[in-house]
């Protein structure tokens, strides 16, 4: 879909590029074609793992200070994130923002009007569309600042939950033991809600956190200024643990872009399943509805409902099955 508007554009004129300067991408999406765009001049800006490795896979830059003659806006859904990201635009004259109109397209070039930035005609093609803006500094007030929230978090606009610890969180972080073992993952580890109350517990010696967005694990890391942490930015659903875990402790995601996904939380599930030792244990939380005991009850000896509520389920999954 972005492609179709990007080759669009360059056809018919209505988008052309400086002679100098690199294109700065800002946010596209693994699957996302850039083909239409001078490869040599393009650098990828992403701060979530499997994007970031999609693009390096085909040969993209994946780091760059420019100057750049362009930059491009890959429209997120969340307010709040697509303003951070048009804010660092700035470093660019020429902004492209581009964005289904499911992700706010029309709402941004509105407020992008309402700060006095010229903005082009739009491009309307494949639902959504793209459009070109004039950066200015008046973009300065969109730039994400740090936000203090319940417990004495910091968050970002960009990642899950920035508004405060969400309900499944809470209820995993209420139904953890007293005491935990010595060796203990957070997969999908988010800006460190779970981590703190991890630490929290007696025998915790090694916490690994594992978290695929970089400006969630920049908060985790303000937020858990404690020497048994350790900080992965990475896929937890491919992730290798350095030494096998006694226990690991997840709030899994189940959305894939905009799209819910309970493939994601299967595979988060296995993840785990792979890097716990074999007295291991597992300490979930899920929506109810989510199809996870099916496949938990094929890799472990014992799965038992330990909290909740009416919406989420706590589970404890312990010693993993090895295929022989």
């Amino acid at each position: 879909m972005r492609s179709a508007r990007l080759e669009l554009a360059l056809q018919s004129g209505a988008l052309t590029f400086a002679a100098a300067g690199d294109i700065l991408v800002l946010r596209p999406r693994a699957g996302d074609d850039l083909s239409a765009l001078p490869k040599a001049r393009v650098v990828v800006r992403t701060g979530f793992k499997p994007d970031h490795d999609y693009f390096a896979a085909q040969g993209y830059r994946m780091e760059g200070d420019g100057p750049f003659a362009c930059a491009i806006v890959c429209l997120p859904r969340a307010k709040a994130e697509a303003r951070a990201l048009m804010a660092q635009a700035m470093q660019a004259a020429m902004i492209v923002v581009d964005g289904q109109k499911t992700d706010g397209i029309d709402s941004m070039l509105k407020d992008c009007k309402a700060l006095g930035l010229p903005v082009g005609e739009a491009l309307a093609k494949a639902h959504g569309k793209l459009a070109l803006i004039t950066a200015g500094p008046a973009l300065a007030v969109w730039a994400a600042k740090p936000t203090m929230v319940e417990g004495d978090f910091q968050t970002l606009p960009a990642v899950f939950s920035a508004d405060g610890p969400d309900r499944g969180s809470a209820l995993l972080a209420a139904a953890l033991p007293a005491k935990l073992p010595a060796r203990v993952a957070d997969l999908g580890a988010g800006w460190g809600y779970l981590a703190r109350a991890i630490l929290a517990r007696d025998g915790v010696k090694e916490l690994d956190l594992i978290e695929a967005e970089a400006e969630a694990l920049d908060c985790a890391r303000v937020n858990i200024p404690d020497p048994r942490a350790r900080f992965h930015w990475a896929d937890a659903t491919t992730f290798k643990a350095p030494r096998l875990w006694d226990a690991v402790v997840m709030n899994p995601p189940f959305h894939t872009a905009r799209e819910a996904d309970a493939g994601l939380g299967l595979a988060f599930i296995k993840a785990a399943h792979r890097g716990l030792a074999p007295s291991g244990s597992l300490w979930m939380v899920a929506n109810r509805h989510l199809p996870y005991d099916k496949l938990l009850v094929t890799l472990f000896k014992q799965v038992e409902e330990v909290g909740g509520d009416s919406g989420f389920r706590v589970t404890r999954a312990s010693y993993p099955i090895r295929a022989r």
